[in-house]
This record gives structure tokens, C-alpha cells and sequence, in this order.
């Protein structure tokens, strides 16, 4: 097969796996209120439904990234799309809500192998900047897509199946992408990748275990008692002991010394923000549009579609004016879009009109997203030469999932304290005490409640309104102040810039590519 036509096949084939693992993340958000009857989980377990999923994924993308440099990338492809697929069949058979919790670690897992492989395959494969570009744009189109079009996917799957179905609808997707591996994606590995860095890797997973655990728990050991201030501090001091480590290890996990390089560091925190937006957003709006306007699953997902298509173009246009005016400009201006569209939400009424005010929001917030993502993604790419290409697309892959995992902690446990607050100020003495807090604990319990008492329902759109109101007045300022760090700290269009990466070297080189360190230094 010819490099023209085999290129494309490559790029199709890892748009493919990273749509499979994108469309988990937020496929599960519109099944939340059937998971919350069918397996009695409350708020709390919901989140960790959602969470136990984004956190694996955070925890273990930097070491799966150095692994598939290691081994090969084509092979750790292959691994990770048949462990999704198996791990995903099996979450359609889970009985309890821990199991699925389980599950979803598993899926994880799997994740965490696929998405950094992917972007390494893109590395190795177009070395040209704009080339490169280009192709990031629709990696970052099919990265968006699966995101904001799991709800919708979700919603129709529920309307005809149960929830086991948006599970097993991710199997044959898995598998598709499997076989397009094997047909079309070439073999590219670095057999000089160091060991992995084991005690690098437990201490980042216990540092962020501990910290979304602390936050998800938040609500109800209350915000200022010993064990969450506690866990707070045990997580910051292991984010010490990390950078500590890193910094002593002879073959790292993570260079830290690359964020000393705007390019890497300032580009990664836009994602972390952006996808922290994303995924906060995606948790509580598809309970919003069931549990307070009412709408079925499919309705509810199809109302997230002005997210989706405004990510997917606005990855594809931003990769082009990424190179053509700067990834500062880009960057900035997308940060301040998406601020814009929260702290424009946090003010939205219980009966806002959707086409007027709704779908406006959600492009704003979508062009946002999109603006800043591949442009920043291809920042972060252009501080490591392709050889080691993994290490850098697994970074991204973390600031993304790492953003992913606490917006839905902090976000979901921020709604879930004023929610219950403001439920019970509402309420108290109007129900039975046990049935207060049941409906404190889940939005489900409330609804079901407020099924059969109408004032109710309206204490539970009142408190929900309130607490979707907070959530996104602090995805608002932290968007703005992302947006203002971009600005100060991005390269601008006069930047040294990258045109065209070498040729990356065959497996059978023996000459050892450059170490992250050197490559840290500004590339003429």
C-alpha cells in the first residue's frame, strides 16, 4: 500500500479507538438516573461511576505512554482496544453499583493504553507541522465528538434498551478498531525507553487517588472536618514527593524540567482547564434536562448535539490557525470563550428557552473548547521529537483526563453540598426525616419523591438551579483566569516554531534519540 493512501488509513484507524475510549467518558452521564434506580446508587456513587473511569485513565496514561514507546505502539493499540472491549462487555452484566465502579476502573486501565498510542501513532506518522496539524485537528475532532456524543448515543440506546446497552455498544466499536490496527497501522517503537519508573508511578496514583477520593467524600464528611482536611494535605504532600522523586530519578517517569517550557507547561494547564470544563458541564447537564426539565434520555442527549458539532469544528479550525497566528492568540481567546459561556450558564433560569439561550451557550462553550485543545495539543508535541513521542502525547492525554476526573469531583461534589444545603432549607419540615435525606443524598430519590408531591419539585429544581449556579460560576473564573495564564505565559506567532520533525528513526536504529531534557531546550 502506497505512504498516500496508508497515511489516511492510519489517521482514520486511531480516530476510531480514541472515538471508542472518548464516547465511555461521558456515554455513562445520561444512564446516571436509570443506574440511580436500577442499582439504588446515590449521588456519591454516581460520581464514582463516572470517576472511576476518568481516574484510571489519569492515574496510568504517563506509564502506559512510556510502555507503548517501549514495546511498540501497534501492539499496545491491539492490547488496549481488546482489554476495553472485554472489560466493557462485562460492565453490561454488573449486578450492583460496586461492580460497576470496578468495571469502570478496568475500562480505564484499557484507556490509558489506547489514547497516548494514538497520538504517538500521529507523531510518527506526519512529520510535517502542518501536516501534523491538520492531522491533530481530527484527532481532536473524534476526541471532542466521542465526548460531547455520548450523551446523545446514550440517550437513544436507553430509549430502546436498558442500560446495559450503552455498555455493550462499545464492543463492536472496540473490535472495528482492533482489526483496523492490524490492517493498517505500521509497527514504530523506541527500544532505547527506559524501565518504567515504578516508584514515580505509585506515588502519582496514590497522589491522585487520594485527592479525588478526598473531594468525591467532601459532601459528606463536610468540607472542613480532619479526614478531608487530611487527605487534602496528604495529597499535596505527595504531589512533593513526586516532583521530588522525578527530579532525583536517572530515567523518570515525567521530566518535570519540561515545564519549564512554556510550550509544554502552559499548554497543558489550558487543557487540564478545558476538559475539567468539559466533563463538570456533561455531569450535570444531562441530569438538568431529566431530572428538572423532564425530558426522556434520548431528548436529554440530543440536546448536547450544539456541543458537539461546535467542538468538532472548532478542533479542526483551530489546528489551522494554531500555525498561522500563534497558539497564544488561540489558546487565550478560546479559554475566554469558554469562561464566557459558564459564568453566561450560572445566571440561566429553571425554564430557559433551549434554542434561544441553551444551544447559543453550548456553541460558545463548544467553540471554546475546540480553540483550545489542538492548538494546545500541538504545543505540548513540539517540545519532544517523534521518537519519544509518547511521552509527550501521554502527558496531554493526563492533563486532559486529569481535568476530566476533577471537574466531575469537584464540580459534582460542589452540587452535590449546596444541592442537599439548599434542599433542606427548602424542606425541612415538609418531609419525613429519613425521606429528606434520602433525597439530599440522590437528585433520583428527589424526583421520584417530587413524582408524587409537586412541591417538592420545585424544591428540587429551585436547589438544583442553585447548585448548578455555583458549579459553573467556578468553571467560569477558573476558565478566566486559565485564559489569562495563556496569555502571559504561550509562545506567540514570533515563537521559535517547529516545521518539520526528522525522520523518525526505524526500530532497528541503534542510535538513542534525544532525551526529554535536551528536548526541553527551544527547538530553532
Amino acid at each position: 500500500m502506497s505512504r498516500s493512501v496508508h497515511r489516511p488509513l492510519v489517521l482514520v484507524t486511531v480516530c476510531l479507538a480514541t472515538l471508542s475510549i472518548n464516547l465511555d467518558t461521558t456515554i455513562v452521564n445520561v444512564a446516571l438516573p436509570e443506574l440511580a434506580t436500577s442499582l439504588d446508587a446515590g449521588t456519591r456513587e454516581l460520581l464514582w461511576i463516572v470517576d472511576g473511569y476518568n481516574l484510571a485513565f489519569a492515574a496510568l496514561v504517563l506509564a502506559m505512554g512510556s510502555l507503548s514507546d517501549r514495546f511498540g505502539r501497534r501492539p499496545a493499540l491491539v492490547l488496549g482496544l481488546l482489554g476495553f472491549a472485554t472489560a466493557t462487555g462485562v460492565a453490561a452484566l454488573a449486578s450492583t453499583a460496586g461492580q460497576l465502579v470496578a468495571l469502570r476502573f478496568a475500562m480505564g486501565v484499557c484507556a490509558a493504553l489506547i489514547f497516548p498510542t494514538t497520538l504517538s501513532i500521529i507523531a510518527n506518522t506526519f512529520t510535517d507541522r502542518r501536516e501534523r496539524a491538520a492531522a491533530l485537528g481530527a484527532w481532536g475532532a473524534s476526541t471532542g465528538l466521542g465526548v460531547a456524543l455520548g450523551p446523545v448515543s446514550g440517550g437513544w440506546l436507553l430509549e430502546h434498551f436498558s442500560w446495559h446497552s450503552v455498555f455493550w455498544a462499545l464492543v463492536p466499536v472496540a473490535l472495528v478498531a482492533t482489526a483496523m490496527t492490524l490492517a493498517f497501522v505500521p509497527e514504530s517503537r523506541d527500544p532505547s525507553v527506559p524501565r518504567l519508573d515504578l516508584p514515580g508511578l505509585a506515588v502519582s496514583v496514590a497522589a491522585l487517588g487520594l485527592l479525588t477520593h478526598t473531594i468525591i467524600e467532601g459532601p459528606d464528611r463536610g468540607w472542613s472536618s480532619a479526614a478531608t482536611l487530611a487527605g487534602f494535605a496528604g495529597a499535596l504532600a505527595l504531589v512533593a514527593l513526586f516532583v521530588r522523586l522525578e527530579r532525583r530519578a536517572e530515567h523518570p517517569m515525567l521530566d518535570v524540567t519540561l515545564f519549564a517550557d512554556p510550550r509544554f507547561s502552559a499548554a497543558s494547564g489550558a487543557v487540564t482547564v478545558a476538559f475539567f470544563a468539559l466533563f463538570g458541564f456533561i455531569f450535570l447537564i444531562t441530569q438538568y434536562f431529566q431530572f428538572v426539565r423532564d425530558y426522556s434520555p434520548l431528548g436529554a442527549g440530543a440536546r448536547t448535539i450544539p456541543v458537539a458539532l461546535a467542538i468538532a469544528v472548532a478542533s479542526v479550525l483551530g489546528g489551522l490557525l494554531g500555525p498561522r497566528l500563534g497558539t497564544r492568540a488561540v489558546v487565550t481567546t478560546g479559554l475566554a470563550l469558554l469562561g464566557g459561556s459558564f459564568l453566561w450558564i450560572s445566571r440561566s433560569g429553571v425554564d430557559v428557552d433551549y434554542a434561544t439561550v441553551i444551544v447559543p451557550q453550548m456553541v460558545l462553550m463548544g467553540v471554546g473548547l475546540g480553540l483550545v485543545s489542538t492548538p494546545a495539543t500541538e504545543s505540548i508535541l513540539q517540545v519532544l521529537p517523534p521518537a519519544r513521542a509518547g511521552v509527550g502525547s501521554a502527558v496531554n492525554d493526563a492533563t486532559r483526563e486529569l481535568g476530566g476526573t476533577l471537574g466531575v469531583a469537584v464540580i459534582g461534589s460542589v452540587f452535590s453540598s449546596v444541592y442537599a444545603d439548599r434542599l433542606a432549607e427548602l424542606l425541612t419540615g415538609s418531609l419525613p426525616p429519613e425521606q429528606l435525606a434520602a433525597a439530599q443524598d440522590g437528585v433520583a430519590v428527589a424526583s421520584a419523591i417530587g413524582d408524587r408531591a409537586p412541591a417538592v419539585q420545585d424544591a428540587l429544581a429551585t436547589a438544583f438551579m442553585d447548585g448548578l449556579a455555583v458549579g459553573c460560576t467556578v468553571i467560569g473564573v477558573l476558565c478566566l483566569v486559565g485564559a489569562v495564564g495563556a496569555l502571559l505565559a504561550l509562545p506567540g506567532r514570533r515563537s521559535p516554531r517547529l516545521d518539520a520533525w526528522p525522520t523518525p528513526q526505524s526500530t532497528s536504529s541503534t542510535t538513542a534519540p534525544p532525551s526529554p531534557r535536551s528536548a526541553s531546550a527551544p527547538i530553532p
